[in-house]
């Protein structure tokens, strides 16, 4: 179901445009898991059953005839800040995306580093508790069981006992509310710690935060920022930027974009 519905939106750009395919370089496509960009294969997805092992990117080619390119969605979101956005500048940086998964790409040495198999920058599946929730990747105790929107918007519908959502949850914190408040600080405590592993870990430049649950805003940046300053390693600590996304929701777009132009140039 989720194939057809990638299909029948690109016709329906296609058609709405009124644009011929030999007017279009290609699809870029940011998927929420690990992906063997190479053979454009979906290892898997966290979040979305009944994925394992597939060949998107064979399996879209041949119903769009045309060039199709695949990457995991924050390294997307990260190739694009890093040559448009707030990474710009920077040889060394983590780009994070903070949603219902919670995302990462590294820039480590002005190139985005994908490890052994183009799995790395999973910071989201950082495990920053040995006895915490079971989490969707098969691990437990991760970062995105403690952080994720999902979780957030949980926690605030038993406090409030109401239907609540992110945006909401944010204006009220932005307005003092002491509840709201007090599960964002938890949130900014789970991010902080984590972060203070990674600063620690590759003295990197700048991390880059984007996402739904970013727009949380200044309680977010600001209490990530102090958590950070106070418990990294000083000489890291002194050096590190942490910066909100420059490109916002269009940030994987962008990526997907760049992806396709500079895998035609190959």
């Amino acid at each position: 179901d989720l194939i057809s519905g990638i299909v029948y939106s690109i016709n329906r750009i296609i058609e709405n445009n009124k644009l011929k395919k030999t007017d279009i370089l290609g699809v870029g496509l940011g998927l929420p898991g690990p992906i063997d960009k190479r053979r454009g294969l979906v290892h898997f997805f966290p979040n979305i059953p009944g994925w394992k092992e597939v060949n998107l990117k064979s399996i879209l080619e041949k119903r769009l005839r045309l060039p199709v390119f695949l990457d995991n969605d924050a390294k997307l979101m990260c190739l694009a800040e890093y040559k448009l956005g707030n990474a710009l500048g920077f040889k060394n940086a983590l780009c994070m995306t903070l949603g219902t998964g919670v995302g990462g790409s590294i820039i480590i040495s002005g190139s985005l580093y994908r490890g052994a198999n183009n799995a790395a920058g999973e910071i989201g599946h950082l495990p920053i508790n040995e006895k915490g929730p079971r989490c969707n990747c098969g691990g437990s105790g991760c970062l995105e069981t403690y952080i994720g929107s999902n979780r957030i918007i949980s926690e605030a519908k038993k406090t409030f006992k109401r239907n609540i959502s992110l945006e909401e949850l944010s204006t009220l914190a932005k307005k003092k509310n002491k509840q709201a408040e007090s599960i964002w600080l938890k949130v900014c405590m789970h991010l902080g710690i984590a972060l203070v592993g990674i600063v620690n870990l590759l003295n990197l430049d700048a991390i880059i935060i984007g996402g739904g649950v970013a727009n949380a805003g200044q309680i977010l940046f600001d209490k990530v920022r102090e958590t950070v300053k106070k418990q990294a390693m000083s000489v890291q600590a002194r050096h590190i930027k942490i910066f909100k996304a420059k490109l916002g929701s269009d940030a994987g777009l962008i990526g997907a974009a760049i992806l396709v132009k500079e895998g035609m140039r190959g």
